[in-house]
């Protein structure tokens, strides 16, 4: 299957899970912003277990199950971003933020539930009957999402705004395996975790992903344009934050990214022919526009 065409899948397979798994929940405020912050994106994260989890011949219920978390964490961590104590962002896929429309109580609310919704997913015996891999899914999920891993990379990126001197390349490229390549790298491990087979392959591939991940997302604020980016741009040169872009050059910084993504491609080698969509999707995320 192509890329484009499993990513929509998945896209679309996630949607209508979400919406299975919150209807009948309270009628109030804070699972209204739940269900919104869930609504839109990529997916890209969820498309990873799922393709994953296709490598290794995993019943795709239960893959279902562990791209809902990755989603839910990731929606989690978006809405506590753009708080006005963090990057104090109006705009979220071209729609307001969740405390805009809302409030900021019901915005940090809203983050707690769905954090708390991932892990619920992970460790519930619909995602893996075997109680050891669920506890294996939900314990490498804390680390990656929590203060070794996405909530370290946040705090290190406020701390950076916040220094006397920019960041250097070292510690750029340690920021952003935290703050965006642990959660990816956890989403690209899943599948084989669900299979219990070894995860170092994905988790190499992620590596390298997650990185050129973060490199195109940094061209993009420079290069980006608000309405097909759905958020603001430039804010990371207004601020005078260290960027790969800033620290490179764009031309240097998209020579990077190119070799991210073959080194992302060549950990691929043990799964063959199999493996060409996720070679695909290594190609999307520097070609993107958005």
């Amino acid at each position: 299957m192509h890329f484009e065409t499993g990513l929509h899948q998945a896209a679309q397979a996630i949607g209508a899970g979400f919406a299975r798994e919150l209807d009948g929940w309270p009628d109030v405020p804070v699972v209204h912003a739940m269900a919104y912050a869930l609504e839109g994106g990529k997916r890209l994260r969820g498309y990873l277990v799922i393709e994953g989890a296709r490598l290794h011949d995993v019943d795709p219920d239960r893959a279902l199950r562990a791209a809902m978390a990755i989603e839910a964490v990731h929606a989690y961590s978006l809405v506590h971003d753009d708080l006005p104590c963090m990057d104090d962002d109006d705009l979220r896929r071209g729609r307001p933020t969740v405390h805009r429309k809302w409030d900021e109580a019901t915005a940090v609310l809203a983050g707690d539930a769905l954090q708390t919704l991932g892990f619920e997913l992970v460790s519930d015996p619909a995602c893996h009957p075997d109680a050891d891999v669920r506890a294996d899914l939900t314990l490498t999920l804390a680390r990656a999402s929590g203060a070794r891993g996405m909530v370290l990379g946040q705090a290190l990126d406020m701390a950076a705004e916040r220094a006397d001197a920019p960041l250097d390349l070292a510690a750029i490229t340690r920021l952003q395996a935290d703050k965006t390549g642990a959660l990816i790298r956890w989403a690209a491990e899943a599948g084989a975790r669900l299979a219990c087979a070894d995860p170092a392959p994905l988790g190499t591939y992620a590596q390298a992903l997650g990185l050129a991940f973060q490199i195109a997302d940094d061209i993009l604020d420079v290069e980006g344009d608000v309405d097909a980016m759905g958020k603001a741009v430039g804010k990371d040169a207004d601020r005078g934050k260290a960027t790969f872009v800033s620290l490179l050059g764009l031309d240097a910084a998209r020579g990077r990214a190119d070799a991210l993504v073959t080194e992302a491609c060549d950990a691929l080698a043990v799964y063959g022919a199999r493996a060409e969509p996720l070679r695909q999707a290594a190609r999307f995320v520097i070609s993107r526009r958005n």
